[in-house]
């Protein structure tokens, strides 16, 4: 299927709708979709971009309750991994956004291939993207370049980086961005800057796990700071004078260092690196600069908070060099009335042992309420 090309709107606007880590299964909790639903109603992006952990692939095969597994088959899986999708996509289909998308470290790990995953999101009409022509990288690395409003020239692009998987048993991970793609990078970064009279084709780049660099961003704190996240036996938090937004957790990133970060550096296309991963931290900052930006998750089948939500980034054919950011987080989607509360008080991992409680109270309750009324009716009988 022959993919419409991007390009900025007639008024020069685009925008672009982050989803990160939205790891579901085929039983999907409905509060990730109810708030991206919500998002894409009052957005209106012009593209999606889902960066990684599309589903929760280690638990694709488990029973509906607790962690057993129950599926042996990998066409079973398969039709599992197809059920999640359309979760996903289904909904970008009916109200036809096109989208993109790279793998995370979760993706895989069911032994289901990045490419024969990769049919699923191909039978969508609104993909954009996807390497089917050069082995040197994986089917997740590519570039998007987004056309003026005419639709002659490339006035931005977008570079969608494979930085996560395992092999095709679903073992042995990997958590970095590859040699050869940051070779690939430069590469078609160069031809670009040729295609464009020698000046750099303005950028973002997206990718599921952060630089090693990520870190620059913190400074070291006392246990007491409220900002403070612990790593090791020391604390940090964002530097102020680099970075602003929240630091939730440690940031997590690539393994190993190919040098990722120099060459963009050195490229001086790319205006941000984007990245999700660490489901709790949702901030931007700026090193030698390049933006490093990390957003929330939006799933609620794994550990997260209060900021689960989406990033919109606004771009303008007019300064191709600059962009807008910010985030959406649940409550300003969903607002905070009854039912968006007690849905997500239902649906978040982290309210499991809440949700408990209150399930055993309420038993309690019921029961203490039926005692009560059995007392009372044996008592009208004497």
């Amino acid at each position: 299927m022959k993919q419409k090309p991007l390009r900025f709107r007639p008024d020069g606007g685009l925008t672009i709708m982050q989803v990160s880590d939205p790891q579901d299964l085929h039983f999907v909790r409905r509060a990730m979709i109810q708030m991206l639903d919500a998002a894409y109603d009052l957005i209106r992006p012009d593209l999606v971009v889902f960066t990684g952990d599309n589903i929760l692939g280690n638990h694709l095969n488990d029973a509906r309750f607790g962690n057993r597994r129950a599926v042996f088959d990998k066409e079973e899986t398969f039709r599992r991994m197809r059920r999640a999708l359309a979760y996903l996509l289904d909904p970008l289909d009916r109200r036809g956004i096109p989208f993109a998308f790279v793998y995370g470290n979760h993706d895989d790990m069911n032994a289901i291939s990045k490419e024969r995953q990769a049919t699923i999101y191909e039978r969508y009409p609104g993909l954009r993207g996807l390497n089917r022509s050069d082995p040197r990288v994986d089917i997740d690395t590519f570039n998007l370049p987004i056309y003026g409003s005419d639709g002659k020239k490339i006035v931005f692009n977008l570079w969608m980086l494979d930085s996560a998987g395992h092999d095709d048993d679903g073992e042995n991970a990997y958590t970095c961005v590859s040699e050869p793609t940051v070779r690939w990078y430069v590469e078609t970064s160069e031809r670009l800057k040729r295609q464009n009279g020698g000046r750099p084709v303005p950028s973002l780049m997206f990718q599921h796990i952060p630089v090693p660099e990520i870190t620059g961003l913190l400074e070291e704190t006392e246990a007491a700071d409220p900002t403070a996240v612990a790593h090791g036996e020391k604390f940090y938090r964002l530097n102020p004078h680099l970075a602003r937004g929240t630091l939730g957790e440690y940031p997590h990133p690539c393994a190993e260092n190919f040098g990722q970060f120099e060459a963009v550096v050195g490229q001086g296309d790319v205006l941000a690196m984007v990245f999700g991963h660490d489901h709790r931290n949702n901030f931007a900052g700026r090193l030698r600069g390049v933006d490093l930006i990390q957003t929330s998750c939006a799933s609620f089948r794994c550990y997260g908070g209060r900021l689960r939500g989406v990033r919109v980034f606004e771009l303008d054919e007019k300064q191709p060099d600059r962009y807008r950011t910010y985030c959406l987080a649940y409550d300003e989607l969903m607002g905070r009335g009854l039912r968006a509360r007690l849905r997500f008080f239902w649906d978040a991992d982290e309210m499991e042992k809440k949700k408990a409680a209150a399930l055993k109270a309420g038993a309690a309750l019921l029961a203490a309420g039926a005692a009560a009324a059995a007392a009372l009716l044996l008592r009208r009988k004497r």
